[in-house]
C-alpha cells in the first residue's frame, strides 16, 4: 500500500515525460477508485501508453531515458516494463500497460479524463480493463474496484464500452452490482436479465 498523494507525484512525474514526448498515456488502477473516494492509501498504479508506429514500451524506454528521477525495469520473458520513480523513497512502482491490450487501443478524449494533472482512464474505460481483468484472473482487488466505480458512477458509464457477458458473470458472482447494472441496462433502454 502506498499513500495516494505519493503515487500522484510519480504518476504526474511520469505523465510529463510522457507528454513532452508525444506519447499518449492514461493511467489506471486503484488509485483512481482512492483519488475518486478520497482514500489514503491504494495498492496499485499502472500506465497505459498507445504505441503509434513504434511500440509502448520503446516509446516509454526513450521518454525516461537520461532522466535520474526514473529507472526501467522490464522483464522480457513475461512482456511486462515497469518504470521506478526513484525520487520518493520507497521508490514508486508503475506497470506500463500496452494500449489495446490493457484498456482501450486510442487514448483521446473519449477514453481519458484528466484529474488534476493527471490523465486516468474515464470511468467507463476503467470498468471495462477491470472487468476484463477480473474475468481473467479473479483477484478480489478488481472486484473492490468495479464495485465501488459502478454502484457510484454507474450514470456516467457508456454501457457499449462494457463486455456484457463478464459484466453478467460479475453480477451473479457480487449481486451488490446488480441494482446499478440493471438501472445501466435499463437507461440504456436493454432488457434486463431475470437473475438480476
Amino acid at each position: 500500500m502506498h499513500e495516494v498523494p505519493r503515487l500522484l507525484q510519480a504518476a504526474a512525474a511520469l505523465s510529463q515525460l510522457l507528454r513532452d514526448a508525444g506519447v499518449p498515456h492514461a493511467f489506471h488502477g486503484n488509485v483512481l477508485t482512492a483519488v475518486l473516494s478520497s482514500a489514503p492509501l491504494a495498492d496499485e498504479i499502472s500506465c497505459v501508453v498507445e504505441g503509434g508506429t513504434t511500440h509502448p514500451f520503446r516509446r516509454v524506454r526513450q521518454a525516461c531515458s537520461g532522466n535520474e528521477d526514473f529507472s526501467i525495469v522490464s522483464s522480457p520473458w513475461s512482456n511486462r516494463l515497469h518504470v521506478k520513480y526513484q525520487k520518493l523513497i520507497p521508490a514508486i512502482d508503475i506497470e506500463i500497460l500496452v494500449a489495446g491490450e490493457e484498456g482501450p487501443r486510442r487514448l483521446d478524449s473519449s477514453t481519458v479524463m484528466t484529474m488534476g494533472n493527471v490523465p486516468f482512464l474515464t470511468i467507463t474505460e476503467f470498468i471495462r480493463a477491470k472487468v476484463k481483468a477480473w474475468s481473467l484472473r479473479g483477484r478480489d482487488l478488481d472486484a473492490r474496484d468495479i464495485l465501488y466505480a459502478m454502484t457510484r458512477y454507474w450514470n456516467r458509464v457508456d454501457l457499449n464500452r462494457i463486455p456484457e457477458q463478464e459484466m453478467n458473470d460479475f453480477a451473479k458472482r457480487y449481486p451488490a452490482v446488480s441494482p446499478s447494472w440493471k438501472e445501466l441496462r435499463r437507461k440504456y433502454g436493454m432488457w434486463v436479465l431475470s437473475y438480476l
